[in-house]
């Protein structure tokens, strides 16, 4: 099989650029180094092209494994034929390749097996010629030991015509399609399931074409299937399926007698075998899609949370809040290591507020904290309101931070290896601190799956959820790079190349041998070869090294290309690096190289003109209203601060200070027709919603922003 072609087929990306993509990912590049350091082999592809392509080639592989399977299957029943092996090779979707093999497929005993055994298949050859005018005459000639009667023969021969209608290509092809563009999808409750199965109650008797079904309505519908309260059904119509059939298989001049017979049996197959298969079928397909849906709309969450703004070069405080058991404090410097942790009682029962402000307020003084990260859990809205009323002795902002995820980490084994002597109240404090200093470092020691953004993400096929959130982790970290020097383990093994080995052994060297200072020191760590080196040096980064350049995403084969812009110049590198009318004299056209083109000499100068630029904003405060702290202060008309802590396809959920979230309808957020939320709204996001209604009873928030800037 030609991968690149087949694949350029089902994109419809560039041939050239697909087959150089295969080429590399054969050679062990991986996908962030393709589409930082190869844009003139592949054309520019980026990331999501690159991962598209190295997808849809694993998989043409894996359906090239099944297809040798299936021929010597085929050979060793002596059944394999030129045309056969041609019509095979020839296949790019496993369906067709399954409806190929299927005739030849070892059976249990089937009943068409067994009429088999009993000498009926000429019965059944005869009866689909349509010759005879007398079948049940001509059924009595195959009465034996075995076959009773004329009946137990016709009988036995439609099983097998049966078997024969349900295997045929062009009939299964038929239903597949008829399935795909009148298939409609039916929910209704099982019966004394009403109570238990409240939130599924738009369900209870549903009933849309399955080409229209959401994602998100599709999920819900089978989760309350596989809960058992539900009952889910795809149907076609049943009558119209077999009559087209019929019309595959039936001769307009064919014996009406052969033509009764043939009918029952395609009825009896299409009840028995088609339709269960082809169900079964759209079933899959169906869900795939809604996974695939809803695995995009997570990664994107993902991509979209752990790109946050970090606050870079403050010392933060931050408070894990909490009633009984008080407020947890931890204070972390710029780097965020650990520098003092504390607890105090501001908040019921104990409410010791001047106590507690005055602890505060002296922590703030002796570790010169700049900012404060509140977690968002219980107790959030009462320890904001007392961190507000402090009169702190230099000037500290609060960020409210979100701890979804932060107990998971608290509880891990990352998190005791980081902090052995101090409970998981400490490290919970400390992951929420470091959530604002750099969300990206600190969210990759936590599954993405627990950091509290998308839908269904327990439902879908966790395999391709594992595989589209570790390259979306993967694509954000070496987007933004890595210092070697003080990068977590989780953080450099998601760093090109390198991998949890690998990681391991640069912290390990580290610690045994101080800081990096040139990324060529790199290759003395044990086992980075030259192959490791080449997919992560890029990416990686040594802010006090010997040479500027490594602390730019520039790769070391490049240097040689700025050491000669740098000589034309009669400058050093450093009097280069940053300077916009030195960088605006030099003429790309005397680097271009049979190896080496503008996209890569573009990417130096950008580099060379913002070194390390990390493409995140700042992080900003927001306030929120003071007067709401809990759901029973919400009531309709109220405009609101809020930030956009989740995305779905059917809205936006949105943080308004208090424990219970917003939803702003996608039919909410514009005057306009909206195609994808993500059209509008981006995660962390700041808004201005106002409450449309509220559901005490269910705890629901509904919020608009139309006609709100």
């Amino acid at each position: 099989m030609d991968y690149s072609l087949t694949i350029c087929n089902k994109t419809g990306l560039s041939h050239r650029g697909i087959a150089a993509t295969i080429s590399l990912l054969d050679q062990g590049a991986t996908i962030p180094f393709i589409s930082r350091y190869r844009k003139e082999v592949t054309g520019g592809l980026d990331e999501v092209q690159i991962f598209s392509i190295s997808q849809l080639y694993d998989s043409l592989r894996e359906l090239d494994r099944r297809k040798q399977t299936v021929i010597e299957t085929i050979t060793a029943q002596q059944a394999m034929t030129p045309e056969l092996l041609t019509r095979i090779e020839e296949i790019t979707e496993s369906n067709d390749l399954e409806d190929l093999y299927l005739p030849y497929k070892p059976k249990r005993r089937t009943r068409a097996e067994i009429a088999r055994q009993q000498g009926l298949e000429p019965l059944a050859k005869i009866i689909m010629a349509q010759n005879s005018p007398d079948i049940r005459k001509t059924s009595a000639k195959f009465v034996n030991d075995t076959v009773p009667s004329s009946d137990d023969a016709l009988k036995g021969a439609m099983d097998i015509i049966a078997e024969w209608v349900s295997e045929n290509v062009r009939n299964r092809n038929l239903l597949r399609n008829r399935y795909r563009r009148e298939a409609v999808i039916e929910s209704t409750v099982v019966k004394g399931k009403e109570e238990e199965g409240e939130k599924y109650r738009s369900y209870f008797n549903w009933s849309e074409p399955l080409k229209r079904c959401s994602s998100h309505r599709y999920l819900a519908m089978r989760r309350g299937e596989s809960e058992g309260v539900l009952k889910v059904s795809i149907k076609i119509n049943d009558e119209k399926a077999v009559e087209s059939i019929c019309g595959n298989i039936l001769r307009d001049n064919g014996k009406s007698d052969s033509r009764t017979v043939i009918t029952e049996a395609v009825k009896d197959s299409y009840k028995r075998l088609l339709r269960p298969a082809m169900e079964n079928e759209a079933a899959a397909e169906a869900r795939l899609q809604a996974d695939t849906v809803a695995i995009n709309a997570f990664a994107d969450n993902v991509e979209q949370l752990l790109m946050a703004p970090p606050l870079r070069g403050k010392r933060v405080m931050a408070i894990d809040p909490g009633y009984r058991t008080g407020c947890k404090i931890v204070c972390l410097d710029t780097q965020g290591f650990l520098l003092h942790n504390d607890i105090i009682f501001p908040t019921p029962p104990t409410n010791d507020r001047k106590g507690a402000a005055r602890r505060v307020s002296n922590i703030v003084e002796v570790y010169k904290i700049d900012a404060i990260a509140l977690g968002n859990g219980t107790a959030s809205r009462e320890t904001e309101e007392f961190l507000q009323s402090i009169r702190f002795p230099r000037k500290v902002e609060v960020y409210v931070v979100s701890e979804n995820g932060a107990s998971i980490y608290s509880a891990s084994k990352v998190a005791r290896e980081e902090f052995p002597d101090y409970d998981v109240t400490v490290r919970g404090a400390v992951s929420i601190g470091r959530r604002l200093i750099d969300p990206l470092s600190e969210l990759v020691k936590i599954d993405p799956k627990s950091i509290g953004v998308g839908q269904y993400q327990h439902d879908v096929d966790q395999t391709l959820l594992k595989l589209s959130l570790d390259n979306t982790v993967t694509n954000c970290v070496n987007r933004v790079g890595v210092n070697v020097n003080t990068a977590s383990r989780q953080l450099l093994a998601y760093v090109s190349g390198i991998g949890p080995a690998l990681a391991e052994n640069i912290i390990r060297f580290r610690h045994e041998n101080g800081d990096f200072t040139r990324r060529s020191d790199l290759k003395k760590v044990p086992r980075l070869g030259d192959k490791a080196y080449e997919q992560a040096a890029g990416f990686l980064r040594i802010p006090e090294g010997e040479n500027p350049l490594d602390n730019t995403s520039v790769h070391p084969e490049s240097y040689h290309i700025v050491n000669r812009m740098a000589a034309d110049l009669g400058v050093e590198i450093r009097d280069l690096i940053s300077n916009k009318e030195l960088i605006a004299c030099i003429d790309l056209s005397r680097y271009t190289s049979d190896t080496v083109g503008l996209p890569t000499l573009t990417d130096i100068i950008n580099e060379l003109e913002k070194p390390g630029h990390d493409p995140r904003k700042q992080a900003e405060v927001l306030e929120f209203d003071p007067n709401v702290k809990t759901i029973d202060d919400i009531h309709e008309g109220m405009i609101l601060n809020g930030i956009v802590n989740n995305i779905t396809d059917f809205g936006a959920f949105v943080d308004i200070g208090i424990k219970q979230s917003g939803l702003v309808h996608i039919s909410q957020m514009s005057d306009k027709r909206v195609t994808s939320p993500r059209d509008m709204v981006h995660i962390h996001q700041h808004v201005r919603v106002k409450v449309i209604e509220v559901d005490l009873n269910r705890k629901r928030i509904a919020l608009t922003m139309k006609g709100l800037s």
